[in-house]
């Protein structure tokens, strides 16, 4: 039978996921696999957190249909934290809550594109955001920069690539999966750009924005010209290490907030109410675990840092932000394994990698990046240690 739409035929798995499942079914078979392939914080849910969550069943208020949007006052503490920590002016009314953050992107696009439109993607990307793009009718236009420029592209090129189609730009900062983050100044470059056009929606994706090792970070929306032009994406998953509750939101201008309301009422109603409560208490209360959590990221990454760059071939810079390494890994493109198999690409070498070494990567090319490889260091110091030796030990091995 064929009866699946072109839809959802044309769409990509996700590459993150479906190096996990493969992974999966190794570690099954009995071998001792280690993951670096998804970005989930090995950390526990914050305890004060899954009490709120075992206070809201205990009470039982929280058993019947949440408000689609969410409810008011985790939607008012959403807007207080963006007003006092990132320097957004909000309200509850500019506020929708959904869940997860993918959920709350692909809203956006499905209410803001029409059938031709094009959106500009910083490359390299967060895997879904094309597919997300493609399923709303657009057409995704990438502008990219390599290793040797921190993966930021200009304000140069943003420029070039704006067309009377364009209708959205989109970015993450921290980025996933490069861990670069854009300064103040880059963004204002950006800003300068996006006020000379009417009718662009920036679509900034703040998911990591407590992992960020520069010390400050900076919201687009906060910058002249920028509050009723941008969405502002963000999230409970990595800051409070809740990827499993499924908790994310936009800040949108009120006619924004309010289509995708609209959408989120006739798709999937209302978030997961339990969920909420504990956002809720996330989001008001003790901020220490993530502060410890930031920093545990913080000393990993220099660990890590310093064990990539005593492998021969591997080409790599210093993340600012997010728990990802991102290096160029095209000086093992050519080469052979001792099976006597040519490493075409970062989807062999990623391959390699698993079968091998029994390590889980994620191949470059599925971010817009076919030269490299993503590498997660949300991972126990002593998984890293015993994954980076295992891969050292298998790019030596190939010639």
């Amino acid at each position: 039978m064929d009866i699946l739409s072109n839809r959802v035929k044309s769409m990509a798995v996700s590459a993150t996921i479906a190096m996990a499942q493969k992974a999966r079914e190794i570690k099954a078979q009995g071998a001792d696999v280690i993951s670096l392939s998804l970005g989930e914080p090995d950390f526990k849910t914050p305890e004060h957190i899954q009490v709120a969550a075992k206070d809201a069943i205990d009470s039982g208020d929280y058993f019947t249909y949440t408000p689609v949007p969410g409810y008011q006052d985790l939607r008012e503490a959403i807007a207080e934290k963006l007003k006092a920590e990132n320097g957004i002016e909000a309200t509850a009314n500019n506020i929708v809550v959904s869940t997860g953050a993918k959920h709350a992107i692909a809203n956006v696009f499905q209410c803001i594109i029409n059938e031709g439109d094009e959106v500009i993607i910083y490359s390299p990307f967060w895997v879904s955001y094309p597919e997300m793009v493609g399923v709303a009718g657009g057409k995704s236009v990438f502008i990219d920069a390599g290793i040797e420029k921190d993966f930021k592209a200009t304000a140069d090129q943003l420029e070039a690539a704006i067309t009377p189609k364009t209708k959205a730009i989109i970015f993450s900062s921290p980025c996933n999966p490069t861990g670069a983050v854009f300064s103040k100044e880059e963004l204002q470059a950006i800003a300068d750009v996006v006020t000379k056009h009417d009718n662009i929606v920036v679509i900034a994706d703040e998911i990591y924005e407590y992992i960020n090792f520069t010390g400050q970070h900076c919201s687009i929306a906060t910058l002249p010209g920028m509050a009723e032009r941008t969405v502002t994406v963000n999230g409970l998953s990595k800051g409070h290490a809740m990827t499993g509750w499924r908790i994310g939101y936009i800040c949108a201008p009120e006619f924004i907030a309010k289509a995708c309301a609209k959408l989120q009422g006739q798709f999937t109603s209302g978030t997961n109410s339990i969920a909420q409560r504990a956002a809720l208490a996330a989001l008001t209360g003790d901020t220490e675990p993530t502060k410890k959590m930031a920093e545990a990221y913080h000393h990993r990454r220099s660990m890590v840092y310093e064990l990539l760059s005593e492998i021969p071939g591997m080409n790599l810079n210093m993340p600012e932000g997010a728990f990802y390494f991102f290096p160029d890994v095209s000086d093992f493109f050519g080469k052979k394994t001792p099976a006597g198999e040519e490493i075409k690409d970062a989807n062999d070498l990623s391959m390699y990698l698993l079968t091998e070494t029994h390590v889980s990567t994620v191949s470059g090319a599925a971010f817009g990046s076919p030269n490299c490889l993503r590498l997660s260091y949300a991972a126990s110091e002593e998984q890293l240690r015993e994954a980076i030796r295992r891969m050292k030990a298998g790019l030596a091995q190939l010639a």
